[in-house]
């Protein structure tokens, strides 16, 4: 005779092994189960992809505020009475830096990064000069070519950009040459990208006859030179 007590653990086991059978075969959670499994993955590639276009887009900016501030420079000026030519003053370098601060927005490209503006001319001995050079911001950077006053004499100075396929400036006239240097910082701090130095450069022949003896005449506003680190 079977004991009650046996029957009463063999029903309990069958109940037992039903339950885990059909809750092996039930599938009504699976959808979840992989979702949660995938999640911590997807997260991870759009932070990845937004990193990567934030960076991608703040790199574009910088180029084309290069770009416009060369143009920009290239037409400024200002006509003097009784004379053919325009005379680039203070006042004129520092509203294309405003703009160029203005254009850039949020991205704060002279709180964190270094503008460098330079005329690239002809000596009197025919060879590359960089006349004047002005510039913006709070980062310590110098020009990739040389200060103020490089290639004043003589035609050791070969001209600005890359080594040997230099910008140079043609006789008679002269060349703004552009150089902004950002420090970017990534959205999520180091854990996809570390803190990137964009540079940029651009170059536009100045538009308007221009008086290039004068250089940057004095008008009484603020001189933005480079041994001065400002945002102002």
């Amino acid at each position: 005779m079977t004991h009650p007590a046996f029957l009463k653990n063999a029903l309990t086991g069958k109940k037992k092994a039903g339950i885990l059978s059909r809750l092996a075969r039930n599938q009504s959670g699976l959808a979840l189960t992989e979702f949660a499994y995938a999640l911590p993955i997807f997260t991870g590639l759009g932070m990845y992809g937004l990193e990567t276009a934030n960076l991608t887009l703040t790199s574009l900016r910088v180029s084309q505020a290069a770009l416009n501030l060369s143009d920009n420079a290239s037409r400024m000026g200002q006509a003097v009475v009784n004379t053919t030519s325009r005379t680039v003053f203070e006042s004129d370098v520092n509203q294309v830096m405003t703009g160029l601060n203005l254009q850039t927005g949020d991205i704060g490209i002279l709180q964190r990064g270094r503008v460098i503006l330079s005329s690239l001319e002809r000596n009197a001995d025919d060879g590359q000069w960089i006349h004047w050079q002005r510039c913006k911001g709070l980062a310590n950077y110098q020009s990739a070519y040389g200060v103020e006053g490089v290639g004043a004499t003589g035609t050791a100075f070969p001209g600005m950009g890359e080594t040997g396929n230099e910008v140079t400036a043609t006789s008679g006239t002269g060349v703004m040459y552009v150089e902004i240097v950002y420090e970017h910082e990534p959205l999520f701090g180091d854990l996809f990208y570390q803190n990137k130095i964009i540079r940029h450069e651009a170059v536009f022949n100045i538009r308007d006859n221009r008086n290039l003896t004068a250089g940057v005449d004095d008008d009484g506003d603020p001189s933005a030179t480079c041994n001065l680190y400002t945002d102002i």
